[in-house]
């Protein structure tokens, strides 16, 4: 099973301005991709699990607690489960890949982030492969500051 990755990137500036770019990503694989803003950093998007899809992540303003867990049991996983996560903001540009198999979750840390999201996965396929779990699982997300 593909494990969880951060694609690393740069930047470069000039007189012009700064040119973002994470040239190490490719987009094969993606079937479509959204944006999502929020403005309310009590907010937590968790936990959406997916078997099939696979998703990238990339912040274009702001910056995002992402968490992930590797799910053993999809109808009843164990609630000891680690989960990891990771701190992405805009001005250092990186893509999280979470492969099939994991659950995430976002948290917005500054008010007014936003995130690109991909998917290998049309919007009726991915709905086909949506796996709810409460937010309160696996992190506690009163930890995940700037």
């Amino acid at each position: 099973m593909k494990e969880v990755t951060l694609i690393k990137g740069a930047s470069f500036t000039d007189h012009r301005g700064t040119l973002k770019f994470v040239n190490d990503f490719s987009f094969p694989d993606v079937k479509r991709f959204y944006q999502m803003l929020h403005h309310d950093i009590s907010v937590v998007r968790a936990w959406q699990g997916h078997r099939v899809e696979q998703k990238y992540f990339y912040v274009v303003k702001g910056a995002f607690a992402l968490a992930w867990v590797k799910i053993d049991d999809w109808d009843k996983p164990s609630p000891g489960l680690k989960a990891d996560h990771v701190i992405l903001n805009e001005d250092e540009p990186v893509v999280l890949s979470v492969p099939a198999g994991y659950a995430n979750g976002i948290k917005a840390l500054i008010p007014g982030s936003v995130l690109m999201v991909y998917s290998d996965l049309t919007l009726e396929e991915s709905a086909a492969d949506r796996w709810s779990f409460p937010e309160d699982q696996w992190f506690d997300w009163q930890h995940a500051r700037l």
